[in-house]
């Protein structure tokens, strides 16, 4: 289809939209933001630009449509053209051949009575009053006349009429389109022409058909278009009033079914050439431009195309704002985590304030929370868990390494008891003992961790304590001997302290045995303790009651002693028989390094 300027310049317009996006371009673009909320805005506004630019292609669509009603409806109204002037001059043919046969006109014509042929030819008026219609003799001179400003005078004036009446038979008809009318005058608007011999050869008929302005007018009021005849030469001859001449100039016009859009000053027209049938003649064929006025499709599928702008535009503007508030609310969420992330790095253990969003977010925040009760549960559990064992021990527990149950481990066990503390603690009440004890554990226990121990129990006023579990290392007896020694010489700066304060010396024993045990967790899954048990643990606790009857402060049995009598300065003490051994335990005594 042949497109005019406003048909043309909208196909451009969509022929140029670019319909691919570099999208490793947008991909660099959208990673150098820095923050969530530019990139979902950015996302956003991305969306929305999309949707406006498909009002091009919007536009292009509706123009499509334009041009298909315009398809529909132009090649309607010429087919409603065609049919109108085939059904007048089917109508004028047979109006005249009936006037033709009637046996007033034949009589005459052979009597040259022009009033009873002007009567006869009067019947044809009053049924087609735009038609001229004159009657000739067998000679072929005029006799009658109606609707004629200067009718022929014979049959010669009239271009082709004589020699096409000579062979034409009484059924026929002799059809032409007369560039100068029925009269031949010059200036006068053309005109069909339906001719007939009369019965018996009386004479002839001649019916012509102006095509003129008055003609046009009615044809197009009947089927809302405007109409122009144009010449063999291509030159428009006559045409209704509105006929928009100045866009026959230069213009390309189209055929029936690819109609031409042109557009004026002011009005829309799709414009079509064709040559019926009916107005071919001796001199050329004769054609119709019909144009249609479709500048009421143009407004409404401008209208149309101003709405779905609107639409889109509107809808565009709320995407973007509730795009930015969801794009802020996201930000403000995912702020808030990442405060508290760094805050949390510092172990400032603080929580989040949940946006009311309903979703992922809503749910990070309350799983980020959670995950911060654990981790400030963990450290207060390494907290509290550093006050009984080495930083090694802890991260080999927290580690969930020792699981239920245990495993056998070679450990130096140490048992340090105060002697006479019951005596000690008739003197004190409740809390002045408790503080004692306080103050005595702190001392110890920091000497116990520090030379790698674990504090295993209290018992009472005693301390256990491990060196070798759950990690064991090829110097346990060493530390553990060397803890007991440090914890004799803090004794005496402790008791020192206490004398200031009128509170008596606390004398202390230690026991410490080298041997197999059993290392891990104790209890069940719920609740369980971690503890070393076996007859090691015993000889342990045997050899600290033992000091008291040997009267030395510190007592290592023989494997002990194998360990570290080349760092400690040694000295055998005696046997002694303990309680569910058969065979006698050497002891030994400690006095330095």
């Amino acid at each position: 289809m042949q497109l005019g300027r406003l048909g043309q310049h909208r196909v451009d317009a969509a022929e140029s939209y670019p319909l691919g996006v570099d999208f490793a371009l947008m991909r660099v673009f959208m990673f150098r933001l820095r923050t969530v909320r530019a990139k979902l805005i950015v996302l956003v506004a991305l969306s929305s630009l999309a949707t406006l630019a498909a009002l091009p292609v919007l536009s292009w669509v509706m123009h499509r449509q334009l041009i298909a009603q315009i398809s529909e409806r132009v090649p309607q109204a010429i087919r409603n053209f065609r049919l109108e002037l085939r059904q007048q001059q089917r109508a004028v043919s047979t109006s005249s051949r009936q006037a033709s046969r009637t046996r007033e006109l034949v009589e005459g014509l052979r009597l040259w009575n022009e009033a009873a042929v002007g009567t006869a030819l009067e019947a044809v008026i009053d049924a087609h009053p735009n038609v001229a219609i004159a009657a000739f003799d067998e000679l072929g001179d005029l006799v009658a006349a109606r609707g004629f400003d200067a009718p022929p005078p014979s049959t010669d004036e009239v271009p082709g009429l004589a020699e096409g009446l000579s062979g034409l038979d009484e059924m026929e008809d002799l059809r032409d389109v007369l560039v100068h009318g029925c009269d031949g005058q010059l200036g006068s608007p053309p005109a069909y022409m339906v001719a007939q011999r009369a019965r018996s050869d009386a004479g002839s008929l001649l019916a012509c058909i102006p095509i003129d302005p008055t003609y046009f007018s009615e044809v197009a009021t009947k089927l809302g278009v405007e109409i122009a005849l144009v010449g063999p030469s291509g030159k428009r001859i006559t045409g209704t009033a509105r006929f928009p001449t100045e866009l026959l100039q230069g213009a390309v016009i189209g055929d029936e079914t690819h109609p031409t859009i042109v557009e004026d000053a002011s009005s829309l027209w799709a414009l079509s050439r064709f040559a019926p049938r009916s107005l071919r003649g001796k001199v050329g064929d004769f054609s119709i431009v019909m144009a249609l006025d479709v500048s009421d499709v143009r407004k409404i599928v401008r209208q149309n195309l101003t709405f779905a702008a609107g639409v889109l535009t509107f809808t565009a503007i709320v995407a973007l704002i509730l795009g930015a508030r969801l794009a802020t609310t996201m930000s403000r969420a995912l702020s808030r985590v990442n405060v508290a992330l760094k805050q949390l790095e510092h172990q400032q253990y603080v929580h989040v304030e949940a946006l009311k969003t309903g979703d992922e977010l809503e749910d990070l925040a309350t799983g980020f929370n959670s995950m911060v009760d654990g981790l400030k549960e963990r450290d207060k559990l390494r907290s509290t868990f550093g006050k009984y064992m080495t930083e090694a021990v802890l991260e080999h527990l927290l580690a969930g390494k020792v699981q239920l149950g245990g495993e056998t481990l070679t450990v130096s066990i140490l048992f340090c008891d105060i002697r006479s503390f019951t005596t000690i603690s008739e003197k004190m009440n409740a809390q002045e003992l408790v503080g004692l004890l306080n103050e005595y554990f702190t001392e110890m226990v920091a000497i116990i961790l520090d030379e790698g121990g674990v504090v295993d129990k209290y018992i009472g006023d005693a301390i256990m304590a491990v060196f070798g579990a759950p990690v064991p290392k090829p110097n346990d007896a060493v530390r553990a001997v060397r803890a007991a020694l440090r914890m004799r010489a803090a004794l005496v700066r402790f008791n020192g302290r206490l004398a200031a304060r009128g509170i008596p010396d606390l004398r202390t024993g230690v026991g410490i045995h080298t041997g197999e045990v059993v290392a891990g967790n104790i209890g069940s899954e719920a609740r369980m303790e971690y503890t070393v048990i076996g007859d090691a643990v015993n000889l342990a606790s045997r050899l600290e009651t033992a000091t008291k009857e040997l009267g030395v402060s510190l007592l290592l049995s023989e494997e002990t002693h194998q360990l570290v009598k080349g760092v400690f300065n040694t000295r055998p003490v005696s046997e002694i028989t303990v309680k569910g051994r058969v065979q006698p335990v050497m002891t030994y005594a400690v006095a330095d390094l």
